[in-house]
C-alpha cells in the first residue's frame, strides 16, 4: 500500500459512518411513525403523546387524541404564518418566556426542567408550545391591531349596561408609595425573621411620613428602601387596595415575608381619580381579550384553509 492511497481510506471511512449515521436516522424517523405532514412538517405519534402529557399537567383534563392533533396542527401552521412575515422568536426569547413561567409556579429555570421531565415531558414540548404562542400573539396583534382598539365611548357604554360603577368612583384612588425591606438572608432560621418582624413593627409606630421612612432606612444595616412607585386603584389587586386604603398617610403598611426578608410599603399620598377604576379595567380587558379571541380564531381558521396537511 502506497502513502498516497491513505487519505483515500480515510475518505472511504468517513463516507462510511457518515451512511451509516444517516440510515440510522431514518430507522429512528419510521420508528416515530408520523401522524399527519403539515406543510412537509410531520408530527409524530412521539410528538402527540408528549402534547397529551403536557396538556394533562396543564388543565388535569385528558384531551382526546384528535383534539391533541389539531392543537400540533394548529402550531405548525402558525410558525408557518409566522415565517411568511419574519416573526421567528430567538432560542433567548423562548428560553426567557420559559424562565418565567417557571417563575410564576416559584420554580427556577433547571426546577421546572426536572418537574416535566419526571411526567415524563420534555422540556422541548413546552418550548415548541410557547414558540407558537408567542408568534400568534405578535401576528394576530401585529396585523390586526387596528380591528382590537377598544374605545372608550364603547368602554362607557358596557358599564353603564353593567350597571355603572359610581360606587367605585370615589373608591378610585392614584397611590404614592415607597417600597421598603429588611434584608433576610437566604437561609436564614426562623427565628431571624421573627427579629426582623419586630424591628418592622417597631418602625410601623415611628415613621410618620416618607421622609421618616427615608431617613429610617437609609441609615438602617441590612434595610433597603426603593425607588417611589405611583399607581392607580385600577393597577393593584383588591387586597392590596383594602391595606392600603387602611394604612394612614405617611405611614408604613404591616409588615410581609417575602423571598427579600421582611416589605412594608410607605404611603406617601393617596389621591382620589377618575383615570381609570378597577371596575373599567374590568370591563376594557374583557372586552380586548372578546376581540382578540374572535379575531384569532377567524385568522387560525384561514390559514389552515390555506395549508397542506395531509394525514398518513
Amino acid at each position: 500500500m502506497t502513502i498516497a492511497s491513505l487519505p483515500r481510506l480515510r475518505a472511504l471511512a468517513i463516507c462510511t459512518v457518515a451512511v451509516l449515521a444517516w440510515g440510522a436516522g431514518m430507522i429512528s424517523a419510521q420508528a416515530q411513525s408520523i401522524v399527519v405532514m403539515v406543510n412537509g412538517d410531520p408530527i409524530t405519534d412521539f410528538d402527540v403523546e408528549q402534547r397529551m402529557k403536557l396538556d394533562f399537567l396543564s388543565t388535569r383534563k385528558q384531551s382526546t387524541r384528535q383534539e391533541v392533533i389539531n392543537e400540533l396542527i394548529d402550531d405548525r401552521v402558525k410558525i408557518k404564518e409566522g415565517k411568511k412575515f419574519g416573526v421567528e422568536p430567538s432560542a433567548a426569547d423562548i428560553d426567557q418566556s420559559f424562565a418565567g413561567m417557571g417563575s410564576r409556579m416559584r420554580l427556577n429555570t433547571e426546577q421546572l426542567t426536572k418537574s416535566l421531565e419526571s411526567q415524563g415531558v420534555r422540556p422541548e414540548t413546552l418550548k415548541a408550545r410557547i414558540k407558537a404562542e408567542i408568534v400568534w400573539t405578535s401576528l394576530v396583534r401585529g396585523r390586526y391591531k387596528e380591528k382590537l382598539i377598544v374605545g372608550e365611548k364603547d368602554v362607557a357604554a358596557a358599564v353603564a349596561a353593567a350597571g355603572g360603577d359610581a360606587d367605585q368612583q370615589g373608591q378610585a384612588f392614584e397611590y404614592k408609595m415607597q417600597p421598603v425591606v429588611l434584608i433576610v438572608p437566604k437561609g436564614s432560621p426562623q427565628s431571624t425573621y421573627e427579629a426582623r418582624h419586630k424591628d418592622a413593627e417597631s418602625l410601623r409606630g415611628r415613621v410618620q411620613s416618607c421622609q421618616d421612612a427615608n431617613s429610617s432606612f437609609r441609615s438602617m444595616q441590612n434595610a433597603a428602601i426603593k425607588e417611589i412607585v405611583i399607581k392607580t386603584s385600577a393597577d393593584i389587586p383588591p387586597n392590596l387596595r383594602k391595606v392600603l386604603d387602611e394604612t394612614p398617610i405617611g405611614h408604613l403598611t404591616p409588615p410581609e415575608v417575602t423571598k427579600q426578608g421582611v416589605e412594608m410599603v410607605a404611603l406617601c399620598a393617596r389621591s382620589p381619580t377618575t383615570v381609570e377604576t378597577p371596575k373599567k379595567r374590568q370591563i376594557r380587558e374583557e372586552m380586548y381579550t372578546k376581540k382578540y379571541e374572535a379575531t384569532s380564531k377567524a385568522y387560525l381558521q384561514e390559514v389552515r384553509k390555506a395549508a397542506m396537511i395531509e394525514y398518513r
